[in-house]
């Protein structure tokens, strides 16, 4: 399992982001001031974490609460916002910094015998998250999952979210390894079980003392580590 910003895809998320909100906000200033769709989406996203009704999906969660709470011209707003992902983002890659190693990684690892899931926490839509994996230049990659708003019912850091992974690709936590670079978000794939790799590259909060991952390094400690492991 590899988390995409910040692992497979180097990136600073608060520039990316700002990239994102910037993007949107020119398309709905007639309605709403930047401030005020930045702290719409906010709370719509601290909604869709805290969500645990398995049969409602964070793209369904995150649409209610924002329409909960956008006032005149709701529809209008949502429908620009969805706009946003089909025509500007594709601009922002300039934000990303992509590298040879996500493609040799995963296609050593795809030789290697694993299968392979994208667990980027699913917050983004499905044009998003597969915009910034042909950034990565990971388009032809056959993943076994890649997971989006559309097909996530959780979002990291809560332990469904991994659980639910599990279920899909029908594995025990033993099975499988989340690799990530966020210690809070990334971290939690171990109260499943499953044992972390925190890629230090673009390294997220610091390593509590009572809770180290299996492992740390660079994305090319990650390529050495998946060349000489065995199965």
């Amino acid at each position: 399992m590899f988390d995409l910003d910040g692992t497979l895809l180097p990136l600073d998320l608060e520039t990316f982001l700002h990239g994102c909100f910037s993007g949107m906000a020119r398309r709905v200033d007639r309605w709403l001031a930047p401030d005020e769709l930045v702290n719409l989406i906010w709370a719509a996203v601290k909604d869709t974490v805290k969500n645990d009704e398995p049969h409602r999906t964070n793209d369904e969660v995150f649409r209610e609460a924002f329409m909960a709470r956008a006032g005149a011209g709701k529809e209008e707003v949502w429908a620009e916002m969805k706009a946003f992902y089909e025509e500007e983002f594709a601009q922002l890659r300039h934000l990303a910094r992509p590298t040879d190693l996500a493609q040799e990684i995963c296609r050593t690892a795809l030789e290697q015998g694993y299968e392979l899931v994208v667990a980027t926490n699913p917050i983004f839509p499905e044009k998003a998250i597969h915009e910034r994996l042909r950034w990565a230049g990971l388009e032809a990659i056959p993943f076994r999952l890649v997971t989006t708003m559309e097909n996530s019912h959780y979002c990291k850091p809560r332990v469904q979210y991994y659980r639910e992974i599990l279920t899909k690709i029908g594995r025990c936590p033993e099975e499988c390894t989340m690799i990530g670079n966020d210690v809070v978000e990334d971290g939690a794939a171990a109260e499943a079980g499953i044992p972390v790799g925190l890629v230090t590259d673009c390294l997220v909060g610091s390593v509590p003392a009572d809770r180290s991952p299996a492992w740390t390094g660079t994305l090319t400690d990650v390529l050495e580590w998946i060349k000489h492991r065995e199965i």
